[in-house]
């Protein structure tokens, strides 16, 4: 019963977030920031609809750290709700074109400024990536990627595509890994209290000077500190809590000396 009520609010919200997200693109179309100020009009709602408890640790200089490209784990379509709480300020972000076809959503994605890539045309992909890197070039603008392509369903993190590290590399701008716990392999929508999340930002790692050929091995090093932080996290949050019972046993054992 909870999971069906929750459900039809959370359908009712993303019309509604849908809808004046698209009132503020059509206000100011192709503004950098639209992207920020959309996901917190999805994101806030959203939480409290679903309960999740999240714990962000993002670094001191992630929302100054710009232009930057900034490279996420993506699980499901709940990242929606779960990332907006900490997309930083003029950071656009890029989707397959077949999200402009989702009404209200598709349309405010485009208009806030947000790149749409034909993955079925790799010629069309490749402008879209060019006219982003120009973009981190020369608009004080960060870009948002999912390296890994598609949804992971909590599954584990999948390879890496070149595609955002080229565009780093060719725009000479740092990689700065975010990292979110498997979150959707614990959801649990049916009870009151959905279950934890954790978000953390990676120090920036710097790609002055790396080419082409650097980029297996930027790759290699931008997956294994994910996947480190993604595993920490998961096993703090799976981490049992000591019982008030346990503590004062530890204490009584240990006392401590004046």
């Amino acid at each position: 019963m909870l999971f069906v009520l929750r459900m039809l609010l959370m359908g009712v919200h993303f019309v509604v977030a849908g809808a004046l997200g698209l009132l503020l693109g059509i206000c100011r179309p192709f503004n950098p920031d639209n992207s920020r100020l959309c996901a917190r009009l999805y994101a806030l709602p959203a939480m409290w609809i679903l309960r999740l408890r999240l714990k962000a640790e993002m670094g001191a200089q992630f929302d100054n750290a710009r232009p930057c490209v900034i490279v996420c784990n993506h699980q499901s379509n709940y990242d929606l709700f779960i990332l907006g709480n900490i997309v930083p300020p003029r950071t656009v972000c890029i989707g397959k074109k077949s999200l402009k076809w989702v009404p209200f959503f598709g349309q405010l994605f485009w208009l806030a400024g947000n790149v749409l890539i034909d993955r079925g045309n790799p010629l069309r992909a490749r402008l879209s990536i060019r006219k982003t890197t120009e973009t981190l070039q020369s608009k004080d603008t960060s870009i948002w990627v999912f390296p890994e392509g598609t949804r992971n369903l909590g599954k584990g993190l999948l390879p890496f595509k070149r595609g955002a590290f080229q565009m780093a590399i060719d725009a000479a701008v740092p990689i700065v890994p975010v990292c979110v716990s498997t979150y959707v392999r614990d959801m649990r929508l049916n009870a009151w209290d959905t279950g934890r999340v954790m978000i953390r930002s990676l120090p920036p790692i710097s790609t002055v000077g790396m080419t082409a050929d650097d980029i297996p091995q930027l790759i290699e090093r931008c997956h294994a500190q994910m996947q480190a932080s993604i595993e920490q996290m998961d096993a703090h949050l799976h981490a049992p809590k000591a019982s008030p019972q346990t503590v004062a046993e530890q204490l009584a054992q240990n006392p401590r000396t004046p």
